[in-house]
């Protein structure tokens, strides 16, 4: 298995972040861990879902270019559980988020 850094790999298009239990505490994983780093120092914050806020963002990395969104596919659990980064094409972002071509 490669290590991974924080920054994304070209190759990537999906990261699934997990809670995990440790002497009956709940913690992030590294992979929770890697996407808040993503989302508050390396990926350029483009937009929050126009309906839904902060619970779906958006962003873009600087490097490439590439759009990515985070959200929280177990809405159920407190604080909406652990995040999902995700690629998305430029098409579906601009429909999703309401912003205009180019942005």
């Amino acid at each position: 298995m490669r290590e991974i850094g924080v920054a994304l790999l070209p190759d990537e298009t999906l990261l699934v972040g997990s809670w995990e239990l440790t002497d009956n505490r709940v913690l992030a994983d590294k992979t929770c861990n890697r996407i808040d780093r993503l989302v508050n120092g390396i990926l350029e914050h483009v937009a929050d879902h126009p309906k839904h806020g902060a619970w779906e963002s958006l962003f873009r990395d600087p490097r490439d270019g590439r759009l990515w969104e985070r959200f929280y596919p177990q809405g159920d659990l407190h604080g909406g559980g652990p995040p999902t980064l995700r690629w998305l094409n430029a098409a579906d972002a601009q429909e999703k988020y309401c912003f205009p071509p180019g942005s």
